[in-house]
C-alpha cells in the first residue's frame, strides 16, 4: 500500500488552490497600490512597486519556459513525449510565457492532473506510486518558481512598503493589505517548497508535519521579519543604505558563484540563477549546494544579528527625530523578539527536529542512472 506521505491527496490539491489564491491576491494588491500611488502623483513609489512585480513575473517566466524546454528535450523520455508538454507545443508554451502566464499554466496542469488522480483510483500500487510522484514533481517545479517570485517580488515589496510607512508616514488600507499578503505569500512559499522538494527526491527523508513544520516556519519568518525591519530602519536613516544592500547582494552572488552551482542547462541561465540566489541570501539563508553549511550559517546569522542590533540604535542616536519614540520602540521590540525567537527555533529545529535519516538509496537501475531533467533540477536546487 502507498504510504500517505507519498500520496498527492485531496487536501494537497485544495492547498494548491490556496497557494494560487495567495499568489494572485499578492500581485493584485501590489498593482492596485501602484495605481493608487500614480493617482497621488507619487511616481517614484509607483515605479518601484511595479518594478518588483514585473521583475518577479519576468524572471519566473524565463525559468519556467527553460524548464519546459529541458523536459521536452529529456533523453529519458520516449520520442512521442518530447514534442509536447501536457498537450502544449513549444510555440504554444512560448506564447503563454510571453503573456506572463507561465505560472498559471503550471497551476492549470497540476490542478487538472491532480483532480484526475485524487478523485479516481489507479489499478496497481506501482502505477499509483508513479503517478503521485509525477504530481509531486510538478508541484516542486511550481514551488521552486514560487520561491523565486517570493524573494524577487513579495520580500522586496514588503521592505518598500515598510520604508514608506515608517519613513514617510503614509499609511493606507491598501499598503497594509499589500504587506499582509506579501508576508503570507512568503510564509506559504517557504513551507510549500520545503515539503514538495523533500517528497519529490527519493533519497531524502520527508519533513514531518506538525511541530517540525511549525518550528521551521517560525525560524524562517522570524529571522526574515527582523531582517526586513532592520533594513527598513536603515533606509529611513539614509537612502544610501541601498548601496549597502547592493554590496550584500554582490557578496551573496559571488559566494554562489564560488560554489560553482550546476542548476541550469546553459551558462547564461546559470549566471542569472546565481544572481537570483544572491537576492534570496539578502533576506534569508539557504543551503545553496547541498553541502555542510554550519560555518556559513553561523557567519550569516551573526552578520544578521549585528544588523538587527545596530539598526535601531543608529536611528535612536543619530536621527531620533525621524521616528516617533513609540514607533521606534515598537519596531525595536519586534526586531529583538523576532531575532531571538528565530535563532532559538533555528537551533531547536536543526538539533532535534531536522530529518536526519535519508530514505534508502535506489539501485543503479531505478535511481540516478535514470535521473530525468526534472529530478536533476530538484537535486541541484536550493536545499532547505
Amino acid at each position: 500500500m502507498l504510504h500517505s506521505e507519498n500520496q498527492y491527496t485531496r487536501l494537497r490539491w485544495f492547498l494548491t488552490i490556496v497557494g494560487l489564491f495567495l499568489y494572485v491576491v499578492d500581485i493584485w494588491t501590489d498593482v492596485v497600490l501602484a495605481l493608487k500611488y500614480f493617482q497621488e502623483r507619487e511616481f517614484v513609489w509607483t515605479g518601484l512597486t511595479l518594478m518588483f512585480v514585473l521583475a518577479g513575473l519576468l524572471l519566473t517566466q524565463i525559468f519556467s519556459y527553460a524548464w519546459y524546454r529541458n523536459d521536452m528535450a529529456d533523453v529519458l523520455k520516449s520520442p512521442g513525449e518530447k514534442e509536447t508538454i501536457s498537450g502544449m507545443s513549444k510555440g504554444g508554451l512560448a506564447a503563454l510565457h510571453l503573456l506572463g502566464m507561465g505560472i498559471f499554466t503550471r497551476y492549470y496542469h497540476l490542478l487538472k492532473q491532480g483532480f484526475k488522480v485524487v478523485w479516481t483510483k489507479t489499478n496497481t500500487v506501482e502505477e499509483s506510486g508513479d503517478v503521485h510522484h509525477k504530481l509531486f514533481c510538478l508541484a516542486t517545479d511550481l514551488s521552486m518558481l514560487k520561491l523565486f517570485e517570493t524573494f524577487l517580488e513579495s520580500a522586496p515589496q514588503l521592505l518598500l512598503q515598510l520604508y514608506i510607512v515608517l519613513g514617510h508616514a503614509e499609511c493606507s488600507v491598501l499598503q497594509y493589505l499589500s504587506m499582509v499578503f506579501s508576508f503570507l505569500n512568503i510564509a506559504w512559499a517557504l513551507v510549500d517548497y520545503r515539503r514538495c522538494l523533500r517528497r519529490s527526491l527519493p533519497h531524502v527523508s520527508e519533513m514531518p508535519s506538525g511541530t517540525p513544520t511549525a518550528v521551521y516556519l517560525l525560524y524562517k519568518l522570524c529571522t526574515i521579519t527582523s531582517h526586513i525591519l532592520s533594513y527598513a530602519l536603515l533606509l529611513v536613516l539614509s537612502a544610501y543604505t541601498t548601496v549597502g544592500l547592493t554590496v550584500v547582494w554582490l557578496l551573496g552572488t559571488t559566494w554562489t558563484h564560488l560554489l560553482q552551482t550546476n542548476f541550469c542547462s546553459s551558462a547564461g541561465l546559470e549566471h542569472l540563477y546565481r544572481a537570483i540566489i544572491g537576492v534570496i541570501l539578502t533576506f534569508t539563508f539557504f543551503n545553496v549546494k547541498g553541502q555542510d553549511t554550519r560555518v556559513a550559517m553561523i557567519i550569516y546569522y551573526s552578520f544578521c544579528s549585528i544588523i538587527n542590533v545596530t539598526a535601531p540604535l543608529l536611528v535612536a542616536f543619530l536621527k531620533p527625530e525621524l521616528l516617533q519614540m513609540e514607533t521606534l520602540l515598537a519596531v525595536s521590540c519586534i526586531i529583538c523578539v523576532c531575532s531571538v525567537l528565530g535563532l532559538v527555533c533555528l537551533v531547536l529545529y536543526y538539533l532535534h527536529l531536522h530529518p536526519r535519516e535519508n530514505r534508502r538509496e535506489e539501485d543503479e537501475v531505478d535511481g540516478l542512472a535514470k535521473e530525468t531533467e526534472n529530478m536533476r533540477r530538484m537535486r541541484n536546487f536550493l536545499q532547505p
